[in-house]
């Protein structure tokens, strides 16, 4: 399993319109990926209601893994960057 650790850079977390364009992001993505806090269960980072659920707030450290495969190194770069952007704007 390929996996990157990041901190939530939106103010409001990983909440509304975050967790909207971060789900949308992993939707698109050619593999499935998952999100969870360290230590927590892991849900699917294609859906906004289970990344609500994570209640991941600003600062809060998230687990992002994606099986090995082709893709897989990238997906988990492109979704890390968004976690650590300020998706409120």
């Amino acid at each position: 399993m390929a996996e990157r650790r990041v901190r939530v850079g939106s103010k409001v977390g990983l909440h509304a319109r975050p967790a909207a364009v971060f789900a949308q992001a992993a939707a698109r993505l050619p593999v499935r990926v998952t999100i969870a806090k360290p230590g927590g269960d892991a849900v699917d980072a294609r859906s906004m209601l289970s990344v609500l659920t994570l209640d991941a707030r600003h600062g809060d450290e998230v687990v992002l893994t994606a099986p090995d495969g082709d893709g897989a190194d990238a997906a988990l770069d492109e979704l890390a960057a968004l976690v650590a952007s300020d998706l409120d704007r």
